[in-house]
């Protein structure tokens, strides 16, 4: 049998069913590499991009370890973005969903802490949140770790860059210190070390290299005159037309700049920059990944923890002075066997950025031609419009329960209706344009599980 079959791990019997049922066979690289240390008990530190498996690496080690019969937290995870905490603890639910009664919360900040300590007052066997949020917890006494025997800090490097390094040292001051810490980063700088060094004891090194396989990801350059950047971009969306596109800026401001470009010229774009309040975050990250908007225009730090799918296409409106940078930026195309696409715009004085991507890649990137390519205006026009409902999981709301109210007697078909994503306070549900409006006014007009909710249309 092949060593990469999760049936090898000699996980529990209620974990491999679960993972029987996913259709989870094959294990990822990071996930072949690491699982068995975690599950002996070792401390690890992990390089591993976004989208490679690696919640489940961790997500199982953690579940194999918990002991249900025990109400009280026995994992933690430390994640850098309220988003990113949200993927996770979805996926571990979705690991979990076969062991009876396990229950997991997530701690982030952007909303009150009193229903966060309610539920923690009914206990817990697993918490996944921010470092700001968790440490008030900590202090307020809402949060207890005594029976922690597993933390894992999710992309650590993003951590660190965000500044979280002194609230993560207060976080772990409170857990025991005979336990199981698993370190999981994009990138492997300095910092990362020394992190290490204090919080955990002998980790082994695992590594998954950043690239694709041979051929996933096509790569082109284009040099432009400066001043010319913004109608660069424009022709190379008309040109390849990808479906969803996430364009990379190095600042803010560029990013908001690029966006109001776009926009202005007909193009469906939306930024996604640190100035964001978290509603509108989540907004703009519900709308781009259910298909309702077609471009991203994002930074770096922004972008961490962003998980697409299928993405069509990355621009790079600005090269990254980091080439492990660029690498992470590309690889958000080009994943699950689907052929990606890349291009990068310079100019003639940053063609040391240029030589330095190269080296790293080992490989000399083909130049493209922006004359050669569609010259009129053609923006993508998305297949879909999001509805925000007023309500979300602390009001019991589950998926079917909208679909239904969207597909009832005299409603909408249900092929009509895209994904629908039920968050704490709000809720979100992609429908086709053609049907938006209809679909509005139904929500408006009627209930959801015998109750009005406030719904607006988003765009």
């Amino acid at each position: 049998m092949n060593h990469t079959d999760f049936s090898q791990l000699g996980l529990p019997a209620a974990l491999q069913d679960n993972l029987d049922s996913l259709g989870y066979q094959q294990m990822t690289p990071i996930q072949a590499q690491s699982l068995p240390l975690v599950l002996a008990g070792k401390d690890l530190i992990a390089k591993a991009k976004t989208g490679s498996g690696k919640t489940a690496a961790f997500g199982l080690g953690l579940l194999a370890a918990l002991d249900v019969s025990r109400l009280e937290v026995q994992a933690l995870v430390l994640c850098p973005t309220r988003e990113l905490a949200d993927q996770v603890a979805t996926e571990i639910r979705r690991l979990a969903r076969c062991l009876p009664n396990v229950k997991l919360v997530t701690l982030c900040g952007g909303v009150p802490t009193a229903p966060q300590s309610a539920s923690l007052g009914f206990g817990a066997h697993i918490a996944v949140g921010t470092p700001g949020r968790l440490l008030k917890h900590l202090q307020q006494g809402t949060l207890r770790l005594e029976s922690l025997r597993t933390l894992v800090l999710d992309e650590a490097d993003r951590m660190l860059d965000m500044g979280f390094g002194e609230d993560i040292h207060q976080v772990i001051s409170f857990a025991p210190r005979e336990r199981q810490t698993l370190l999981f980063s994009a990138t492997y700088p300095e910092g990362i070390a020394n992190m290490s060094r204090g919080v955990q004891r002998q980790p082994v090194e695992v590594s998954v290299e950043a690239l694709h396989q041979e051929n996933a990801i096509a790569q082109l350059l284009f040099e432009v005159a400066p001043g010319a950047r913004p109608e660069a971009l424009a022709r190379l969306l008309s040109h390849y037309q990808p479906g969803s596109c996430v364009v990379f800026c190095n600042t803010k401001r560029a990013c908001n700049d690029v966006t109001d470009y776009l926009t202005g010229r007909g193009f469906s774009a939306l930024a996604l920059n640190g100035d964001l309040e978290q509603r509108d975050r989540d907004q703009v990250l519900v709308r781009f990944a259910n298909g309702s908007a077609a471009i991203l225009v994002a930074t770096d730090v922004a972008a961490r923890g962003l998980d697409i799918k299928e993405l069509g296409a990355v621009i790079n409106y600005e090269l990254t002075y980091d080439p492990e940078v660029h690498v992470h930026r590309i690889g958000r195309t080009g994943r699950a066997g689907q052929q990606g696409l890349a291009l990068s715009l310079y100019q003639a004085n940053e063609a040391q950025r240029v030589t330095v991507i190269e080296e790293y890649l080992g490989s000399t990137l083909p130049q493209g031609d922006l004359e050669s390519l569609e010259a009129q205006l053609r923006p993508v026009q998305p297949e879909y419009a999001t509805l925000s409902i007023g309500g979300g999981r602390k009001d019991k709301l589950r998926p079917g329960d909208i679909l239904g109210a969207l597909t009832g007697d005299g409603g909408i078909d249900g092929d009509q209706v895209g994904k629908i994503q039920v968050q704490d306070q709000f809720a979100y549900v992609a429908v086709r344009r053609s049907q938006a409006k209809l679909a509005l006014k139904r929500l408006n007009d009627g209930k959801i599980k015998g109750r009005s909710y406030r719904v607006r249309l988003l765009g």
